[in-house]
């Protein structure tokens, strides 16, 4: 279910942290359906159960999931699938990186090719093979 990159910058708490989230934007987690617990989960895919309950909770904070003291953590069925705001933000920095790179002199194919290489890595290569 999880592929945990050690060789990444990104703590491993961030990389369960998009997992999760994308899992639940597409679909795969249902809302109110249990998460694994944080012992299973630790255990599945040999990480520290601190680092598993700090993505829950950052999940939690984000309001991807909710916690039922005893019974686990769900996925929560009023979570936005989308904020424009944050898009918004999000574009306008986009925007901003690309012309400060455009400036620099590189390449529009380079620069494309960089998109889609992110685009693969998020959605784990699913779509390379």
């Amino acid at each position: 279910m999880f592929e945990i990159d050690l060789k990444s910058r990104k703590p491993i708490y961030e990389q369960l942290v998009d997992k999760f989230k994308s899992l639940i934007i597409n679909g795969v987690l249902k809302p109110n359906e249990k998460m694994p617990s944080v012992r299973e989960l630790a255990s599945q895919i040999t990480v520290n159960p601190n680092t598993i309950q700090k993505a829950y909770k950052e999940l939690e904070r984000q309001g991807y999931i909710y916690s039922i003291r005893g019974r686990g953590n769900f996925v929560n069925e009023k979570f936005k699938k989308v904020d424009e705001n944050k898009v918004k933000k999000l574009k306008d920095e986009i925007t901003k990186n690309l012309l400060e790179l455009i400036y620099m002199g590189i390449e529009k194919e380079e620069l494309l090719n960089l998109i889609e290489e992110i685009y693969q890595n998020s959605k784990g290569g699913e779509n390379s093979d």
